[in-house]
């Protein structure tokens, strides 16, 4: 199957705003999209879109994000040979230093430093490898609530790449629940889990939803955890409600910084109160407890 990669070069700030903006609106249709920097000191950044759907169609939502976000240089087209992009698209995306963690492929383990929280995530078909200001953004923010409340049982809801999940088993030996409603995504997070060694406290599964009979068995959690989107956490709030423990925390992510308040408001009604937001490359991640 013939795939193309459609390519744009801006700077740096302009790069990350732009890639968030198109990983939002492509999200759906999975394709992967990378930023590699090409030139320091010309502050030259490459954002790379790889698609083998309808070309001129992904174009043209493409031009009309770049149109919106003030970039007006040309996109270029590439078409590539029969290789698995979704992994070729992770090769030049450098490790990510979030907190104490930093998150890796496999090409750089020689890279990290003592002191340093390793995880390690190969390119694969679920969400999450660091370099999305969501997932850094949970990084940090887990850190943080993991060290002073010690929390004994955790859930990573929408787990992806099960990056978040890893993280709180690498902070802290506790049980950790990662369920994903994608069985592919639940594979991948496997996978990832027996890579980084955290077999022992991590459980991966497939629910579609709180519904599922593991949540009530494994629940209720001192701390969760779900990078989503806005729109499903905010359906989501009464039932989050229902399987936090009393006096947890919810750490979530998925939420652009216009949508922020509008979050806040559905968990304030679910009768959580809002402790603290970081801001990370035009997203949220928002601290909320019962």
């Amino acid at each position: 199957m013939t795939q193309t990669r459609l390519y744009f070069t801006t700077g740096r700030e302009a790069a990350n705003r732009i890639f968030a903006s198109l990983d939002t609106i492509f999200e759906e249709d999975g394709w992967p999209i990378a930023v590699i920097e090409v030139d320091e000191d010309r502050d030259i950044h490459e954002v790379s879109l790889y698609t083998d759907g309808d070309v001129a169609d992904i174009e043209r939502r493409m031009a009309a994000a770049l149109a919106e976000a003030g970039h007006t240089g040309p996109i270029a087209r590439e078409v590539l040979p029969d290789i698995d992009w979704v992994a070729k698209s992770l090769e030049g995306l450098k490790p990510v230093q979030a907190g104490r963690f930093i998150v890796h492929g496999g090409h750089d383990r020689d890279d990290v430093r003592p002191g340093q929280i390793a995880i390690e995530i190969e390119a694969g078909l679920a969400f999450g490898t660091g370099h999305h200001g969501t997932t850094a953004g949970c990084l940090e923010m887990i850190e943080k609530v993991i060290a002073e409340e010690n929390p004994a049982n955790a859930l990573d809801l929408g787990t992806g790449s099960a990056v978040l999940a890893i993280a709180v088993a690498k902070l802290a030996p506790i049980p950790v629940l990662a369920t994903d409603i994608d069985p592919v995504a639940t594979e991948v997070a496997a996978a990832n889990v027996r890579l980084n060694g955290t077999g022992d406290h991590v459980e991966t599964a497939t629910a579609a939803g709180f519904d599922d009979p593991i949540f009530a068995a494994r629940g209720p959690f001192d701390l969760i955890v779900a990078n989503i989107l806005a729109q499903p956490l905010m359906q989501l709030a009464p039932e989050m409600a229902a399987h936090l423990a009393p006096r947890g925390s919810l750490v979530l992510s998925g939420i652009l910084d216009r949508q922020h308040d509008a979050v806040v408001e559905a968990y304030v009604a679910a009768k959580f109160r809002h402790v603290e937001t970081f801001h990370r490359e035009g997203w949220v991640t928002i601290h909320l407890k019962n």
